[in-house]
């Protein structure tokens, strides 16, 4: 498993793909640091306030997008090159296998995210407002988020040997996630569109992006993780004994 893992956390850099994701994701975070909340705390303005809300909102449709660049090539790669056979005739779990290639994609989005504590320093030059407990929230619900995304884009690799056509379907899942809570508005049954709302990602990651930490939208994310995993490894295991 482990070295299954370091395997692919070092493909990550061996091709630009890991320091494209990592560009990327810099580049959106800290533009909308600098929109949207070190402007809001005082630079530039004498507002002296300090909302996270519309930064790590705003993140969660960058990840939608980029997230699966980083997991198109996962298993599909190994499907179009031959390779997978080799993988699923290995010493190895199966399970151990999907965890190794999701940890390895989840690390570099861990490395990105990295980076929010540091605008939590920066924001303290300009603010006395900043509240430590409610960016860590933000910044665990983004986490949670990347977690979901990674597994999501890993089942979707699991499915083709296109890494384009993995990386699109991946994004187009992604969205779905989103049109969720979009379609729970134009429900007239309130029923239904609040069970339409309990099942939404924007709906549980909007709780952290407010600085709520709640256990139950923790275990809803991880949830999710658990079962695109699962989903994972029963496709690996069918092929592995077709």
């Amino acid at each position: 498993m482990t070295a299954i893992f370091l395997r692919e956390f070092k493909s990550y850099f061996i091709t630009p793909l890991g320091y494209v994701f990592i560009g990327v994701y810099l580049l959106f975070s800290g533009a909308f640091f600098y929109l949207f909340t070190l402007t809001g705390a005082g630079f530039g303005s004498d507002m002296g306030t300090v909302d996270f809300s519309t930064m790590f909102t705003l993140m969660f449709f960058v990840l939608m997008v980029t997230i699966p660049l980083l997991t198109m090539r996962l298993l599909s790669e190994e499907r179009k090159s031959k390779t997978d056979q080799l993988l699923l005739t290995a010493p190895v779990s199966l399970t151990s296998l999907v965890f190794a290639k999701f940890a390895a994609a989840f690390c570099i989005f861990l490395l990105s995210t990295a980076i929010m504590p540091v605008y939590g320093v920066v924001l303290g030059f300009f603010t006395d407002s900043l509240n430590w407990w409610t960016l860590l929230g933000n910044v665990a619900g983004l986490v949670l988020l990347g977690a979901v995304y990674t597994a999501a884009g890993l089942f979707i690799s699991s499915l083709t040997e296109n890494q384009m056509v993995a990386a699109v379907i991946s994004v187009f899942v992604n969205i779905s996630f989103l049109l969720t809570n979009l379609a729970a508005m134009h429900v007239p049954v309130r029923p239904v569109a609040d069970a339409m709302k309990a099942v939404s990602l924007l709906e549980r990651y909007d709780r952290f992006t407010i600085g709520l930490f709640e256990p139950e939208n923790v275990l809803f994310f991880a949830s999710i993780v658990t079962v695109f995993l699962f989903l994972t490894v029963r496709v690996l295991e069918k092929r592995r004994w077709a």
